[in-house]
């Protein structure tokens, strides 16, 4: 075995691996949409604090913040998790176990893996395991604002605050199945069309702000993307209009574009604007919203030692190697400054993004060895 562990490691695997799951299960009830993680982040800042990890702290992205031998100025490694799922509910979430399996919105994603980031960080304290090297901090983190509309808020916070002394990100997020070495850059746009409108039989002639919206929607989809990276579009959602015998005044859409590559992502933002633009000229009143934009890596970053290494533990343990593509994560942050990241995680299951997402029990035996083995490397 390349990376064997203690057999004191080993055995608080062993015995806390129902405390995970049981810790998974009580997060994953708690609701925590973007933006509004503050229940998650005070349960967990409070279940590190009386666990013995008292300088745990929640910054002002509800970041949860668990710093060990975190120094003023000394360079640290991060192992991040997120809170906050897709869903937009603020009432206990559904969590139900049966047959092998944990059922439950954001269960995966990303409530087992932001859990064993806590476990692990226990895990350092309670056995009393020490930096490799004496200079290096630790920082165990469970973020805020990771999906959607998030917009990387906890990432970015995250980074604005130890960017500059960070030697490396790891994030457990999804499934172990594959590994996310390089960012997806996108930016999101809201789009809003007003036009004079009128009554369907009498005003019939006069704009319509759905006509040109859909005219809009159709230039966008002629646009050829570059081929130098994969490069995406997508028109997610459509809304506006009075009535049947409305010609109507106001319309909107959401856009977002998507590339791993810097050029590209700028080819599309100007085809972009210059669509707007031309349509302006047409007498059309269009708003135009930025929601969120995510960065792509930076093209000198070398990610080759990070992807190797969690590509070598997976296997270890999983038995099968680990897919290795471009993903939108918290990674997107530190791969755009240069920083080496790579996004792993602590299960297998299904359905992701869906309301009858799961996760499979008995692949978390092998997610914590994965997790504690990245976190040994650095701390022993």
């Amino acid at each position: 075995m390349k990376y064997p562990l203690s057999d004191e490691i080993l055995k608080y695997l062993a015995d806390h691996q129902k405390e995970h799951l049981d810790l998974t299960i009580h997060i994953g009830k708690i609701p925590a949409p973007s933006h509004h993680e503050e229940k998650r982040a005070e349960f967990c800042c409070h279940y590190l604090q009386e666990h013995g990890l008292k300088d745990t702290y929640i910054d002002e992205a509800k970041n949860v913040i668990c710093p060990i031998n975190v120094k003023k100025e000394n360079p640290v490694i991060i192992f991040a998790g997120h809170l906050d799922v897709v869903f937009p509910d603020t009432t206990e979430l559904p969590v139900e176990v049966k047959d092998g399996r944990v059922y439950g919105p954001g269960i995966v994603d990303d409530t087992v893996n932001a859990a064993a980031v806590m476990m692990m960080a226990r895990m350092v304290n309670e056995l009393g395991l020490k930096p490799v090297d004496p200079e290096m901090g630790l920082l165990f983190v469970m973020n805020s604002c990771e999906e959607g509309l998030g917009n990387l808020k906890g990432s970015r916070q995250l980074f604005q605050d130890f960017g500059s002394r960070a030697v490396g990100f790891y994030t457990f997020d999804g499934f172990y199945d594959s590994i996310n070495n390089d960012a997806v850059g996108s930016m999101r746009y809201e789009v809003e069309f007003v036009t004079e409108g009128g009554h369907s039989y009498v005003d019939f002639g006069n704009k319509s702000a759905i006509h040109y919206m859909a005219h809009f929607i159709t230039t966008l989809c002629q646009i050829k993307v570059p081929q130098e990276k994969k490069t995406t579009y997508n028109v997610g959602l459509v809304e506006g209009g009075t009535s049947v015998n409305t010609i109507a005044q106001q319309a909107k859409m959401t856009y977002e574009f998507r590339s791993c590559g810097r050029d590209c992502l700028a080819f599309m933002k100007d085809a972009f604007e210059k669509t707007v633009e031309a349509y302006r000229a047409m007498g059309i009143t269009i708003n135009v919203k930025l929601l969120g934009e995510r960065p792509c890596s930076d093209p000198n970053v070398d990610v080759t030692e990070i992807t190797q290494f969690v590509k070598e533990v997976v296997e270890q343990y999983w038995g099968e190697s680990p897919s290795v593509r471009a993903g939108s994560t918290d990674c997107n942050i530190p791969l755009s400054m240069g920083i080496p990241a790579c996004c792993t995680a602590v299960c297998l299951g299904f359905g992701m993004h869906t309301r009858g997402e799961w996760l499979d029990i008995q692949s978390l035996e092998a997610g914590l060895k994965i997790a504690a083995t990245i976190v040994n490397k650095y701390a022993k």
